[in-house]
């Protein structure tokens, strides 16, 4: 509980805060938005890829804007019966006509109460998150069907080129890949960071939340799953290779990071669902720097790299990515609305050793699923082989 004049100088101490931050580059995510909805919006994402910054640039400069951080350690003691003091400050200082912007507000729990409460009475509310699963569970309860979600993930390939002010070429691509998208990181080129951000994750988002006592286990198992993006696993032979006994301490542990957006996984194309849950997965990462800083011995695997930098470019537009797997194999199919709309390999150096393998997996998944676009992305290859082409990563993420 907070006293209502310190919580007021929390306020207005958060808001001069935050409007003295630089403003940033618009993000992509940007031109989706549409402030005039009356549903809340809720702007997800892994820590530290800028929704702070983004709810910044859609208050603009409209002085009626109510703003509250609850990450803020001066307000460690708020409470679900806090809000009614803040919503009275709120309409002191700004009226009734304000928009509501609510930084990392899963924190508090029974939240959504108050928000639900605030579309009833017609208000606009912009909401940042960055536990999926904890903003979905409310959502689903309380304000369904009342809500519009935006993921943002760390810079793209076209968002880093604004950020750092270069043209698009296979040498700024090449920067891209060593460094990855987060803000804060390519401005300080401190790896200490990305290190940071993903102990504090862990720590902070994971272990204390979730009141994890096998600490030592999960960490190595989030290591280890880091080194192998893009390979299949499956939680039974993960559970053998922690000694974790049951599979469900690996099922769950392997959704907080998803839940947190350090991980991805991505199933085996199937069409029956039963089997795409027992089928091994593949995973993937939030950013190639994350998995540069923090995966042990990788730095001469550029083909994984290559193929988790696609996977956040496919994943930014859609939801439903599969691999697919035979006698063959191919890297993504992707599916809309029910709909097989495409399907992609990713080769890093396309040669005569594999040239017909990577023909063969992607031909394969294209005739047994029926689908007519299929392309290989490759790192800087560009030609069409037995009526397929190649497309550089670098080329194909600014068209994509």
């Amino acid at each position: 509980m907070i006293t209502k004049e310190e919580l007021k100088k929390i306020i207005i101490l958060q808001k001069e805060e935050l409007m003295q931050k630089e403003i940033g580059i618009e993000r992509e995510l940007m031109q989706n938005i549409d402030l005039s909805t009356k549903h809340a919006i809720i702007l997800s994402g892994i820590r530290r890829c800028g929704k702070s910054t983004l709810m910044q640039q859609l208050m603009k400069t409209d002085e009626k804007i109510n703003y509250f951080n609850f990450e803020d350690y001066r307000a460690l003691n708020f409470e679900l019966s806090d809000f009614q003091k803040l919503d009275e400050i709120f309409e002191e200082l700004h009226g009734k006509e304000a928009y509501y912007f609510f930084d990392e507000i899963q924190n508090i729990d029974k939240w959504e109460l108050f928000i639900r409460t605030k579309l009833d009475q017609g208000k606009k509310c912009i909401i940042t998150g960055s536990n999926a699963s904890l903003l979905s569970k409310e959502l689903g309860t309380k304000l369904t069907g009342r809500h519009l979600t935006y993921e943002l993930f760390p810079f793209s390939y076209k968002e880093f080129l604004t950020y750092t002010k270069k043209k698009q070429s296979l040498q700024s691509f090449e920067e891209y890949f060593e460094s990855g998208g987060f803000p804060e990181f390519l401005k300080e080129k401190n790896s200490e960071i990305l290190r940071l951000l993903l102990n504090n994750i862990l720590t902070r988002d994971i272990i204390v939340r979730h009141k994890i006592r096998e600490t030592k286990t999960i960490q190595q198992l989030l290591i280890y799953l880091l080194t192998n993006i893009s390979r299949e696993f499956s939680y039974n032979e993960l559970a053998k290779t922690f000694n974790a006994g049951s599979p469900t301490s690996i099922i769950n542990y392997i959704s907080f990071f998803e839940d947190s957006y350090l991980l991805f996984t991505v199933p085996k194309f199937d069409y029956s669902y039963r089997k795409q849950l027992v089928n091994p997965k593949k995973i993937y990462s939030i950013d190639a720097g994350l998995i540069k800083t923090n995966a042990i011995t990788f730095s001469s695997d550029n083909g994984r790299i290559l193929e988790n930098i696609i996977f956040l470019q496919l994943r930014r537009k859609y939801t439903e990515i599969y691999y697919f797997k035979n006698k063959h194999e191919c890297d993504f199919i992707v599916r809309q609305k029910g709909k097989l709309l495409f399907a992609i390999q990713v080769c890093y150096l396309v040669n005569e050793e594999n040239m017909q393998r990577e023909l063969n997996g992607l031909k394969e998944a294209m005739d047994a699923l029926k689908i007519k676009n299929g392309i290989i992305i490759t790192f800087n290859q560009e030609d069409v082989l037995d009526k397929i082409k190649l497309i550089p990563a670098w080329k194909w993420l600014l068209d994509n």
